[in-house]
């Protein structure tokens, strides 16, 4: 079930903000882990993870598929695989990694598997990897859009071989067929077809995360992935600060003309740092690296840009926010699979950002936005963090800025409305 929901009124910043902020883990990394935890042939740690509804309920799910999984201290998790066992009911909620990443892990369980979500959910898509798991001999059951709710019934193993998957609409599509297909008697020789495959980083991430675990992984040819069968070995994951949940602190800095440091942020990442620093840099900040974390500075100008957004999808909304309040019109492009993330992303950016006095013309793959004296306004987040952050980083500028609900930051950061009017009213 949803959450009540939380309208929240964004505080405007009283001066620069200037602040060193700690944040949860990257909720990609947690997942991931999570996941290969529970395939694994012996015990592992998750130091330093996202504790959030995504995670929370990915933790769920793994345990009625049989898994130990001890979520008790907040810095530590434990996981201990166990026989993967049906039946078992999976409440995904809006995440597309429990939607994605458990049916194949489901398809090696012994039993029926059922899985739903959230509403929306229901809308977001699913059949290309469900045509791969039924190429593969997965026998399951999908909604007539081809989504939830959804039956896998598992028989203990799935044999593998060979698959094809068009992954344009995400490349969860992809990611969640490799992180299962080490245990796949034959593993997987995976290939893509279609237009582009969207936010390659998440699938670098995959593959290092898999051949950490052990896995033998060769994606030396384009669109191709095969992974061998073998063993996942347990392990301990160290997850880095989450990127994608430090843009808008990162965005606050570059609106205010201040400074936000990210503490904590690894010398090497296995997270699209070089491309959100070229973004931020175009846009008019500077970002540079320390020992004290990754720091992100206003200049006092937010420049606007043209730049193709594929990889770095998920930052799509607040990107917009900048770009709504830099000197110049931007174009944001290549990020038409959006429209199939938490909400169509475009048709809701297109909308709330006319509704606080941008202009904004939409693409079927992006947006062209204008500068224009902004307003307050109510701004409907749509049970999408991405979409309150954006809101958040507007209202810093521009005052009576009203989320409509507050609370789906909850999905990945459950304390944003604190950590955000801390920065606004310390600045």
């Amino acid at each position: 079930m949803a959450a009540e929901l939380r309208p929240w009124l964004a505080p405007s910043a009283a001066g620069p903000v200037t602040a060193t902020v700690r944040l949860p883990g990257s909720k990609s990394m947690t997942a991931r882990a999570m996941v290969l935890a529970a395939l694994a042939d012996g015990r592992s740690v998750i130091e330093a993870p996202l504790r959030a509804r995504d995670t929370t309920l990915m933790a769920a799910g793994l345990r009625a598929l049989g898994v130990a999984v001890d979520t008790s201290a907040d810095d530590r998790w434990v996981i201990e695989p166990g026989p993967l066992r049906g039946p078992a009911r999976i409440d995904v909620g809006l995440a597309g990694t429990i939607m994605r990443f458990l049916p194949p892990v489901a398809a090696l369980a012994d039993g029926r598997v059922e899985f739903d979500g959230d509403p929306h959910a229901r809308k977001r898509p699913m059949g290309p990897i469900l045509d791969a798991l039924r190429a593969l001999g997965v026998r399951l059951e999908a909604s007539p859009t081809g989504g939830l709710p959804l039956t896998v019934h598992g028989a203990g193993l799935v044999e593998g071989g060979e698959a094809v998957v068009d992954a344009s609409g995400s490349s969860q599509f992809v990611s969640g067929l490799l992180l299962s297909a080490a245990r796949f008697s034959k593993g997987l020789t995976l290939r893509h077809e279609g237009p582009p495959v969207p936010s390659a980083p998440h699938l670098r991430m995959t593959t290092h995360m898999l051949r950490a675990a052990g896995a033998v992984v060769d994606e030396s040819v384009p669109d191709v992935w095969v992974v061998e069968p073998g063993p996942l070995h347990g392990r301990t994951w160290v997850i880095e600060p989450d990127l994608s949940g430090a843009l808008p602190f990162f965005a606050a800095a570059m609106v205010t003309g201040g400074a936000v440091t990210l503490a904590g942020w690894p010398a090497a990442s296995w997270q699209p740092v070089a491309q959100l620093s070229e973004l931020l840099t175009a846009l008019g900040g500077e970002v540079t690296r320390s020992a004290d974390g990754l720091t992100v500075r206003g200049t006092g100008t937010l420049r606007g840009i043209t730049a193709d957004l594929s990889e770095v999808s998920e930052m799509t909304p607040v990107i917009s926010a900048l770009a709504a309040l830099a000197d110049g019109p931007s174009e944001l492009r290549g990020v038409e699979h959006i429209r199939g993330h938490e909400t169509d992303r475009i048709a809701a950016l297109a909308t709330e950002l006319t509704k606080v006095g941008a202009g904004v013309t939409e693409f079927p793959d992006g947006l062209r936005i204008e500068p224009r004296p902004l307003h307050g306004a109510s701004f409907e987040t749509y049970a999408d963090h991405r979409m309150a952050h954006a809101a958040a980083v507007i209202g810093l500028s521009v005052p009576a800025v009203q989320l409509t609900d507050v609370g789906c930051t909850s999905k990945t950061l459950p304390e944003f409305p604190e950590l955000w009017s801390g920065l606004a009213t310390t600045s």
